[in-house]
């Protein structure tokens, strides 16, 4: 078996496609299984989630709390109905965003190693691992019992600093791969432990918090897909200063 190139660690939600996946497909599910009420509660879990994020609370915290409203859901039809979710979102445009999936393709083509990194879950993140061609996903882990959501995860939300865990045992799994070869690319703060564990960190959208945390970092506009043979090249990355943080 050929070894990989590189190992390269995508976040999702906001980097690879436009929207929070996890917020979409509840309401998407919401609204399939109990009709307007339940886009009406989808939207409330929305709006209590993002003023407590806004007003300070850790986003570890708001994840956990998110995966209570899937309680006593079967997960047969939560896999059902994220099928449905990711057909129905892949006829509208731009739900990829241009650069980022070229980026991947071409990571792909070069023998890389395509790895999600999200807080989403693996019934929303499988279609989507499987038209780019990811290899694994690391992510959120809803629990299940007796084929029912149990509103709990198994381990740690795939946030922030279980970002940075996760990556690191990735790459502990393949030693073969330098890390200061390898990419990763993310949109929010909270990338930053996954980012910095890598030498060519690539921040898509233009982040000021990141890019003060990270100034060597490569910026990604997200529709600029004409520019990621540049940002690839040979030349221009070997330039770049690997940046470390928490190591």
């Amino acid at each position: 078996m050929s070894r990989p190139a590189r190992l390269v660690f995508c976040d999702v939600d906001e980097t690879l496609i436009s929207v929070k996946s996890t917020f979409d497909f509840l309401a998407y599910y919401f609204r399939a299984t109990r009709g307007t009420r339940g886009a009406r509660v989808a939207a409330d879990v929305r709006q209590d989630l993002s003023e407590r994020t806004s007003a300070g609370a850790p986003r570890e915290a708001m994840n956990r709390l998110y995966y209570r409203s899937w309680a006593g859901e079967p997960a047969a039809r939560v896999a059902e109905l994220a099928q449905a979710w990711y057909a129905e979102r892949l006829g509208v445009p731009g739900f990829y965003l241009a650069a980022t999936r070229r980026a991947l393709e071409l990571h792909r083509d070069a023998g890389d190693t395509v790895i999600l990194v999200s807080g989403s879950f693996p019934a929303v993140l499988a279609p989507i691992a499987a038209e780019v061609g990811a290899a694994r996903l690391l992510c959120s882990v809803p629990g299940v019992r007796d084929g029912v959501l149990t509103g709990h995860l198994v381990g740690d939300p795939c946030i922030g600093e279980a970002k940075r865990a996760a990556v690191r045992d990735a790459l502990r799994r393949c030693p073969v791969v330098d890390p200061e070869r390898c990419y990763a690319y993310g949109d929010h703060l909270s990338d930053l432990p996954m980012l910095a564990e890598v030498g060519h960190p690539v921040i898509v959208g233009g982040s000021a918090e990141l890019t003060a945390r990270l100034p060597q970092a490569r910026m990604l506009h997200p529709h600029a897909a004409l520019d990621v043979p540049v940002l690839l090249s040979p030349g221009p990355v070997a330039g770049v200063v690997p940046v470390r943080d928490g190591a």
